[in-house]
């Protein structure tokens, strides 16, 4: 069965929010109860925002996978290092998430 662009939106942004806790956790020193840092607080709400207003979430898998890349280019480097950090240990912190995005890379 499809999923609903709704879910897909609510999928994407709890995988980067997991990510985002997992990098602020390993790389700034935060303990696992304390919440994220400024600089990981910030960029998860932009990272929502712009997972909210994506005109093209119907199609597409995700933002790494998207022709049309809508973050701002500071951000966009924010991004793409807390993905390289926490991409990998994904599977041994939430290995159930980990597992569903990539049969869902493999798929897109």
């Amino acid at each position: 069965m499809e999923k609903s662009i709704k879910e897909k939106r609510l999928e994407e942004q709890k995988m980067v929010q997991e990510m985002i806790q997992l990098y602020c956790r390993k790389k700034h020193r935060r303990k696992k109860g304390e919440g994220l840092c400024t600089e990981c607080e910030s960029l998860l709400k932009y990272a929502k925002q712009r997972a909210s207003q994506c005109p093209f979430m119907e199609t597409k898998t995700f933002c790494s996978a998207c022709k049309v890349h809508c973050y701002k280019p500071e951000m966009r480097e924010k991004i793409r290092e807390v993905m390289r950090f926490s991409g990998p240990r994904m599977l041994f912190h939430h290995p159930v998430l980990a597992i569903k995005h990539i049969i869902v890379t493999i798929k897109g």
